[in-house]
């Protein structure tokens, strides 16, 4: 009789019971698939006030909003990447750790001085393509074929940021598409860069328009060569190396990456909303001040294709020019 009376009321407990159950986990569940969550690193080889830096956090100011989380740059410099790239590889990957890459990146991979090998990085999205420049302190040179005419005659000192990467593939093709003998000096970045060629310490520096425009309004800094097909908006001036009859193009490019292994999930997510912040009109005005354009901008696909194609590239330029035997 008791327990005739009592079995409906522990039916009733148990089910409600077990649904209570399923509801946390359902709750824990759509907790734990909820991403982002927390802060995101964004890694970077970079100092303070360099193209990378100045990248890296344009972009950061639209993409938190994207995101809905926060995000904050972690500077990791030395061994032109290698430091950075020690340490997301010791990250979990769980898209709360990316990295901002440059060719310089890849070219330290194809030196076999990082961790990572090539297809350890998966392009979340490219955020320039900005050509190099060579700069002088203004009015050391009248123009590119006086310091050409200058280097014919003695070996320029020239800056740029560590050895064997893009800053020095740059410089040692030029000088020997142009026939000359240069000094490669390095400095960790382009703030580094600047403040040695104003002091007059350098002859010329290997800089992009986004670390000296500044620098070049006030007059302190003149550009005398864009190493591109094509004159720059902003330059209009300044003569690109083809014009000069010399065959020696280079960007940097910078963009994002995480490491294989990051969910696809999380991966898409990044891609829609870095894509999406730096398609904002903050982040173009940004690019148009340096004199690039919107195309700047590309997706995972083709962004982890150009990173292929560049490791390729400069793998093949590194053995030409002895860094890699």
């Amino acid at each position: 009789m008791t327990d005739s009376i009592f079995t409906p009321r522990r039916a009733f407990l148990a089910c409600a019971t077990a649904t209570l159950a399923l509801g946390l986990a359902a709750g824990a569940a759509q907790a734990a698939d909820k991403y982002p969550s927390k802060t995101i690193e964004v890694v970077t080889h970079a100092g303070a006030g360099g193209g990378t830096d100045v990248t890296t956090r344009m972009m950061m100011m639209r993409a938190r909003r994207e995101l809905k989380t926060d995000m904050t740059v972690v500077s990791k410099r030395g061994g032109g990447g290698a430091v950075a790239m020690n340490y997301i590889n010791g990250k979990k990957r769980d898209g709360y750790t990316i990295m901002t890459i440059t060719p310089s990146h890849l070219f330290t991979i194809a030196m076999g001085k990082s961790v990572l090998k090539i297809d350890d990085l998966v392009g979340i999205a490219r955020a320039t393509d900005d050509p190099q420049l060579l700069m002088a302190k203004a009015g050391k040179f009248k123009d590119a074929k006086a310091m050409l005419a200058e280097a014919a005659k003695r070996k320029l000192k020239v800056a740029g940021t560590h050895v064997g990467g893009i800053d020095q593939v740059t410089v040692a093709t030029f000088a020997n598409k142009a026939g000359i003998k240069i000094n490669y000096i390095p400095y960790e970045g382009g703030g580094h860069i600047v403040t040695n060629l104003i002091g007059g310490d350098v002859d010329i520096g290997v800089l992009n328009l986004s670390e000296a425009e500044s620098q070049i309004k006030a007059g302190e800094i003149q550009p005398l060569v864009v190493l591109a097909k094509k004159r720059m908006g902003p330059l209009p001036n300044v003569p690109t190396s083809v014009e000069l009859g010399i065959d020696a193009t280079f960007s940097t490019v910078r963009g994002f990456v995480t490491l294989k292994g990051t969910p696809a999930a999380e991966l898409k997510t990044l891609e829609t909303k870095l894509v999406k912040a730096m398609n904002h009109s903050y982040y173009q005005g940004y690019l148009n001040t340096v004199g690039l354009g919107p195309d700047s901008i590309v997706g995972s696909a083709d962004w982890s294709a150009q990173i292929k194609q560049l490791y390729a590239d400069g793998e093949k330029s590194l053995k030409e020019l002895g860094f890699i035997k």
